[in-house]
């Protein structure tokens, strides 16, 4: 659902056009590409010319304190004002990235967060921004956009979260006043969505030319796929196969999985024979048996672990399937690797 609940901004301020207000918190390491994706197609469709001013937006780096706040590459952006100092706003925007490494989102944050939740502001989070709006308790009943890459850590660590709300398989989600996007440069298309709301279209296309995009994806195009997985150019099955992927531990059955995608099973069947030449089930296996096959080299989990993660009932299970389809049980498959990569390394 996408609801655009906010209209174009027609109240002035001393007899001009009031400009869109975004504020942008960055969380402990942030991703810089989620963030000046964002914010540089603000300033380009803010102001004519070469100036960026901030005319038709303007923006603010907000933080818990002025101190520099380091990103994912290391670059280290300082917030221009405090959370105290913040007035009022149209959009407040959480930008995160990594989820492993170091310090999480502050109390002070998240009360920032649920103060602007209860005002007319819209919520955004970019990247792992919405695991933030998560935690600030701010999204239930909203449906929530996250990286396919993200997925498992999102279930983890929101164990109670409704998972029929939880979109993997789109680039983002606006539903009301909380948007959500899965991050990277699905950024600049969120941004543009959300300036199509208040500008004319031709502000925000010239905007988008100037960074060298020509094809702003709109929230329901599906995701990149995980690596690995071999291409399909229909959106429908795109969106399928990243589906079987993010539910690869619990494998969802032909009518759910249609049911998800909006189509009936023979479409279904139809259209993913026609784009990978093979039949949806059977790609899912394939898909589950090369999970399993990189995890028997590139991590030291047991082999009943791996066949749990993967959707398999169990070591026997996986193993019967795995001969199937390399040859090899999977301790010999993981033996020959191993034996491999020492031979190179030597």
């Amino acid at each position: 659902m996408q609801n655009m609940a906010a209209g174009p901004r027609s109240e002035s301020r001393g007899g001009q056009i009031a400009p869109v207000r975004f504020g942008i918190v960055l969380l402990p390491n942030f991703t810089l590409t989620a963030f000046s994706g964002f914010v540089d197609l603000l300033r380009l469709a803010s102001d004519e010319g070469d100036l960026s001013r901030p005319v038709r937006s303007a923006w603010s780096i907000i933080g818990e304190s002025l101190t520099p706040i380091r990103a994912s590459c290391g670059i280290q952006v300082a917030p221009w004002i405090t959370f105290a100092e913040a007035g009022e706003l149209d959009y407040l925007v959480v930008v995160g990235g990594l989820l492993h490494a170091g310090s999480s989102v502050s109390n002070a944050t998240l009360q920032f967060i649920r103060k602007y939740a209860e005002t007319s502001a819209t919520i955004v989070g970019i990247c792992t921004g919405a695991f933030a709006l998560m935690k600030a308790d701010v999204m239930t009943g909203y449906r929530l956009c996250v990286s396919w890459f993200h997925y498992w850590d999102f279930i983890e660590r929101f164990p109670h979260a409704d998972e029929r709300n939880l979109v993997a398989d789109r680039l983002f989600v606006i539903d009301r006043r909380r948007i959500t996007c899965s991050g990277g440069r699905a950024s600049i298309d969120v941004a543009a969505a959300i300036l199509l709301r208040h500008f004319d279209a031709s502000v925000v296309q010239k905007a988008l030319r100037i960074l060298l995009v020509d094809d702003v994806q709109k929230g329901n195009a599906p995701q990149p796929h995980p690596p690995g997985l071999r291409p399909a150019v229909h959106p429908k099955v795109r969106r399928a196969i990243l589906l079987m992927e993010q539910h690869i531990g619990q494998p969802l059955n032909l009518s759910e999985l249609a049911h998800r995608l909006e189509m009936s099973v023979r479409q279904l069947e139809r259209l993913f024979n026609s784009e990978t030449g093979t039949p949806p089930l059977t790609y899912c296996r394939q898909l589950r048996l090369r999970t399993a096959a990189w995890l028997l080299t590139s991590s030291d989990r047991t082999v009943t672990e791996i066949a749990s993660s993967c959707g398999f009932s169990d070591a026997s299970h996986l193993g019967r399937e795995f001969k199937k389809e390399y040859q090899e049980s999977p301790h010999a498959f993981r033996t020959h690797r191993v034996q491999q990569a020492a031979c190179l390394s030597a």
